[in-house]
């Protein structure tokens, strides 16, 4: 492929992927404003958050695989037309209701991200995919920032519904791009989508990320919470019979089991609950008054203007960790980024009274973020056979979401679990919370340091005629 359309594709893979990205942290500032507007509790709007994690948690891994069958671009395209039309959905809602069903079809988007990386892969010059790959990262992990970062402006300025009006534009211009520029792969895999692995799959995420989400409503304890529990460990168990036993699997375990693929998910796992958790805590932290004894009373635009550092610093290292990773390869990349998260989550712990000790962590910990992002994508795409892409991808982004969801929930109970007469927290549910975080992406660290050490087989690229049967990776799955 000429340079030129490589970095026209890139462009238009980077817009859509941070569009996605962008709208899972851009409503969350503005669910106050969202539950007096649509004249519901706090409890209902937050479903606008579950909706969509649940949602993109099943459309991730499924949709990734329908691309390497049917096509990436197709799916692509396919993809960002529903996530125009639940943007649409959103801007027009009514009701909470409506606004929970648009933010449901939104979740297909989580697929941009396997499909991305799976076009990369494919149609990018072997040389050109570390680099591709970890730029879309570091727009991935950047978008999730902006929209912390914009959410205050667009609601001062305009109103919350602008927060789906500006994606809807920006996508459906994407979209007609998509259909025109971007080439359509001949790398497919073979079979067809394996259904009944599909529901278990949808399944037992579900009754997983479900009550882990909502546990702080219905109480740990309560019927609903472990009913679920019980049940997402009956689906799962059943899920893996079902995979094991398909002659097409939606989800091949075998490569699952690679020893460079399970130590970098399980390394996803772990740093996805120190990331989603700072993400959803540290606003609300400045936000404090000062008459708690800690934060500082911020608005919106401010606490996010605090979050800017990490935002500048997560593109710049994603973009950076590009340029090391044939270097010192993406094993120490993804080993610095999560220790650089368990530095940041420490020193916030132990030192937050000023406003620029938090503004610092913020920047360290954004460094973190973008090299484990860049890491991650590179170190699974380069394991696992191209046909086996989209699936592979998208499950490492579901296992850092189950993780994410995990952090947020665990550090949740301690925040609230002691309210002061105001009804605020105490500092030392903050601090607790953010020392836990610290163990978290410690213990990402150390899981990294089990990716084998090695150098990746080189991607296949395919431009015209039949894919050529992929080499597998080795027993060892040995990633540099």
């Amino acid at each position: 492929m000429p340079r030129s359309s490589t970095r026209l594709t890139f462009a238009v893979l980077a817009t859509g992927a941070a569009v996605f990205a962008m709208l899972q942290s851009l409503i969350a500032p503005a669910l106050p404003i969202v539950q007096q507007e649509l004249h519901t509790s706090q409890s209902t709007a937050t479903w606008v958050m579950t909706a969509y994690l649940l949602s993109a948690s099943v459309f991730t891994p499924i949709l990734g695989r329908v691309g390497d069958l049917v096509g990436k671009k197709r799916t692509l395209v396919a993809v960002l037309t529903v996530v125009a039309l639940g943007c649409l959905l959103a801007a027009l809602a009514p009701s909470i209701g409506v606004l929970i069903a648009a933010r449901v079809v939104q979740g297909a988007g989580g697929a941009l991200f396997p499909l991305s990386f799976g076009i990369i892969r494919d149609e990018f010059a072997p040389g050109d995919v570390p680099r591709g790959i970890s730029n879309l990262s570091a727009v991935i992990a950047a978008g999730g920032g902006v929209g912390i970062v914009a959410a205050g402006p667009v609601i001062t300025a305009l109103d919350y519904r602008w927060l789906f009006w500006i994606p809807v534009a920006v996508v459906a211009v994407t979209t007609l791009i998509a259909l025109r520029y971007v080439p359509e792969s001949a790398t497919r895999a073979r079979g067809g989508v394996n259904w009944a692995g599909a529901v278990l799959l949808s399944g037992w995420l579900v009754a997983l990320l479900l009550p882990i989400s909502q546990a702080t409503v219905w109480g740990w304890g309560s019927p609903r919470v472990l009913g679920l529990f019980a049940a997402a460990l009956a689906l799962f168990a059943l899920w893996l019979r079902a995979e094991t036993r398909s002659r097409t699997p939606l989800i091949d375990l075998k490569v699952m089991r690679l020893p460079a693929v399970w130590t970098t998910n399980t390394a996803a796992l772990l740093f996805g609950a120190g990331m989603y958790a700072i993400w959803s805590f540290l606003p609300g932290f400045v936000q404090t008054p000062g008459s708690a004894g800690y934060g500082f009373g911020a608005s919106v635009t401010r606490s996010g203007l605090l979050m800017l550092p990490m935002l500048v610093a997560m593109f710049l290292s994603g973009v950076l960790g590009g340029r090391l990773q044939p270097v010192v390869g993406a094993k120490a990349l993804l080993v610095t980024g999560a220790a650089l998260g368990a530095v940041a989550c420490g020193f916030l712990a132990l030192w937050h009274d000023q406003q620029w000790q938090v503004a610092v962590v913020a920047g360290v910990f954004g460094l973190g973020i973008g090299l484990a992002f860049a890491s991650m994508a590179t170190i699974v795409v380069g394991s696992v056979p191209p046909e086996q892409t989209g699936a592979a991808t998208g499950m490492n982004a579901n296992i850092r979401t189950i993780g994410g969801s995990l952090g947020a929930a665990v550090t949740g109970v301690l925040v609230t679990g002691s309210l002061q007469p105001s009804g605020l927290p105490y500092e030392s549910g903050y601090t607790h919370g953010f020392a836990l975080l610290a163990v978290f992406c410690l213990a990402a660290a150390l899981a990294a340091l089990l990716v084998p050490a090695g150098r990746a087989p080189r991607p296949a690229t395919t431009v015209r005629g039949p894919a050529p049967l992929p080499r597998q990776t080795g027993a060892s799955g040995r990633v540099r």
